[in-house]
């Protein structure tokens, strides 16, 4: 049997609140989701001014990131290249750019979403979060 690592609370409060620093710093009204490798929602932070329909966009992001091990961009890459079939694949619901998976020695650990601003903006955010673990 291998051991896994796994996120830790800490490991959640360090995430949110570097990507926190990061949608301020920038003026940025976003809500933050960090997911389980399993897509499971562990952190939801709906900063102030953040549209109500973020907090359900930016945890879907991140659990598509979790699930699929890579950014969700790379699905909204495959549907914007004409691939629009991909949009009834089971279980994957955030194919928008701002879903970043957390990886450590080739393993998925989980993902951050965030949703709010431009998709690149978000997927700034995750990764600044991201960051904060030293990863």
């Amino acid at each position: 049997m291998k051991n896994k690592p796994f996120l830790e609370v800490s490991d959640l409060k360090a995430i949110a609140a570097a990507a926190e620093a990061e949608a301020i710093r920038n003026q940025w009204a976003v809500t933050i989701a960090i997911v389980d490798d399993g897509g499971h929602l562990l952190w939801l932070q709906r900063l102030d001014g953040a549209a109500a329909v973020s907090a359900h966009i930016a945890p879907a992001k991140a659990h598509t990131a979790a699930l699929g091990r890579r950014e969700s961009k790379v699905y909204e890459d495959v549907v914007n290249g004409g691939r629009t079939s991909f949009l009834s694949a089971p279980a994957i619901e955030g194919l928008l750019e701002g879903g970043v998976p957390i990886l450590k020695d080739g393993l998925c650990l989980g993902a951050v979403g965030v949703s709010g601003v431009k998709s690149s903006e978000d997927a700034q955010i995750a990764k600044a979060g991201i960051a904060a673990l030293g990863r």
